[in-house]
């Protein structure tokens, strides 16, 4: 665009933005209302909310796809710990001539960078909001006792209709799938971040659902301090508060206190990282780096057989 301000600029490449993303986003149906969706996978697949898809029978939901044709679609899978949801149309081929989205598994999220919401609030198909990354590894309680952990904060409005949906950045990146407001504050909402979602929908697609295998701690994840970070050259880790006797964590040697730094080479910011690095590789043998009394160790997690299959 010749001579175009920085402004007119940004509208022009924020409105082809939406323009390349918003085929992508559906509207999930059922008897008590409603939510958002994003087309993954070629061949039908649906990445959503938990609490969208479950908020009605199986058998009443209905996809809508842009331009309003409403088809049916099943639930592949349901994992409440991140409260995400993959479906499957139903209907062969109606997918096909639509474009799927990837998630930005790899991406690096930085505070601040702007973000893009697309969803369906209220019934308003594919409405648009914008705002920022507000800040990284919120947790948010639940009404389930339950607590999202690792989510990202936004301020692009979020309203009841919105959760499913994509959050975006600059470049058409899926940062994130929406999952939660806060009602009485204003510009407060938050996502799963990509990074789960990718791993997660994965396995629901694999296995219909996730099964944990259970390392027998509580835990948390949080800032290293100044020095730990410099030190080990990542800025947080998952701090363990409390080890359960009997358990693989007690027969490793956990204690209380330690700070899990990474899985092999992956690094742990927060208690997702675990989950995935013990979910998708705990049929092996891991190395367990941890932090104790300034110390980094190294522990080993043995193998399990039925890691696909714990609780």
């Amino acid at each position: 665009m010749a001579n175009a301000t920085v402004l007119q600029q940004l509208s022009s490449d924020l409105a082809d933005l939406v323009t390349r993303v918003s085929p992508s986003v559906v509207g999930v149906e059922h008897g008590r209302g409603g939510g958002s969706g994003l087309l993954f996978a070629g061949d039908g697949c649906i990445l959503t909310n938990r609490h969208v898809a479950r908020a009605g029978p199986a058998r009443a939901l209905r996809v809508v796809l842009p331009g309003g044709d409403g088809v049916r679609a099943e639930i592949v899978g349901t994992d409440a710990r991140t409260d995400l949801a993959v479906l499957r149309i139903l209907e062969s081929g109606v997918a096909a001539s639509w474009p799927s989205l990837q998630l930005a598994d790899a991406l690096p999220l930085r505070v601040g960078q702007l973000a893009v919401a697309i969803g369906n609030p209220l019934g308003f198909e594919r409405s648009v909001t914008l705002g920022v990354v507000s800040a990284l590894y919120r947790s948010l309680p639940t009404g389930r006792n339950e607590v999202l952990e690792g989510l990202v904060q936004t301020d692009a409005a979020v309203n009841p209709g919105n959760s499913g949906g994509p959050l975006v950045d600059a470049f058409g990146n899926v940062i994130g799938v929406t999952t939660a407001m806060l009602p009485y504050a204003s510009n407060i909402g938050f996502a799963v971040p990509a990074r789960t979602a990718s791993w997660v929908a994965a396995v629901l697609l694999q296995h219909g659902e996730v099964k944990r295998p259970l390392l027998g701690i509580s835990a948390r994840g949080e800032e290293l301090s100044p020095l730990a970070a410099q030190a080990h050259g990542q800025a947080r880790g998952v701090r363990v508060l409390e080890v359960s006797p009997g358990t693989t964590a007690a027969r490793i040697g956990l204690q209380q206190g330690d700070v899990l730094l990474a899985i092999g080479s992956a690094e742990l910011a927060t208690l997702d990282d675990l989950s995935r690095a013990l979910v998708l590789g705990g049929a092996v043998e891991m190395r367990l780096h941890v932090l104790r009394d300034e110390q980094r160790r190294e522990l080993r997690v043995p193998p399990r057989k039925d890691a696909l299959a714990a609780a």
